[in-house]
C-alpha cells in the first residue's frame, strides 16, 4: 500500500498530538509534578501592592538596616544597636521557591537585637526570606535571597 505525502503528513500531526496530550495528561495526574500557585489568592495578594511597596521603601530609606546573614549555623537577623528590641514586632516568612511544603513563618523574638532561625529548619538551595516588621508603629518590609549550603 502507498502512502502519498498529505496522508503522511496528518499521520505525522496527529501522532505529534498524541504525543503532547499524553505528557499533558500524565504532568496533570502524577502527583509527583507539583504544580501549586505560588500565592494562594493571588489577585486578594496582588491588590495590596501599593502598600507592599510602601513598607519596602520605608525600610530602603533607613540609614541603618537590618542584615540577613548565611552562617553554618542557620540564617541570622541582626538589628542595628539603634532599634530598642522589644519595639521591634513581627514576623519572617521563609519561602522556598522550589516547593511550598518547606515555608514556614517565624515571629521576630529577638536576642540582643538578633534572631537566628536554625540549620536544622532550613535545607540547601535558595531561600527568600520575607521579614515584615514594625518599630514605633511604622511598618516595614525587607525582601533577600539566600543560598544555604
Amino acid at each position: 500500500m502507498k502512502i502519498n505525502w498529505g496522508t503522511a503528513i496528518v499521520i505525522a500531526f496527529g501522532l505529534f498530538m498524541t504525543f503532547i496530550l499524553y505528557f499533558v495528561f500524565k504532568v496533570q495526574s502524577d502527583s509527583k509534578y507539583d504544580n501549586d500557585l505560588v500565592v494562594e489568592e493571588y489577585y486578594k495578594h496582588d491588590s495590596h501592592f501599593g502598600e507592599e511597596m510602601v513598607r519596602i521603601q520605608n525600610a530602603h530609606d533607613l540609614k541603618q538596616k537590618p542584615t540577613i546573614i548565611t552562617m553554618k549555623d542557620g540564617v541570622k537577623i541582626v538589628f542595628p544597636n539603634t532599634f530598642e528590641s522589644k519595639n521591634i514586632k513581627g514576623e519572617v516568612l521563609m519561602y522556598r521557591p522550589s516547593n511550598k511544603k518547606l515555608d514556614f513563618n517565624t515571629a521576630l523574638a529577638l536576642t540582643n537585637s538578633e534572631l537566628l532561625i536554625p540549620q536544622k529548619k532550613l535545607i540547601k538551595g535558595r531561600w527568600d526570606v520575607n521579614m515584615e516588621w514594625q518599630y514605633n508603629g511604622k511598618q516595614y518590609l525587607t525582601k533577600e535571597v539566600v543560598y544555604i549550603n
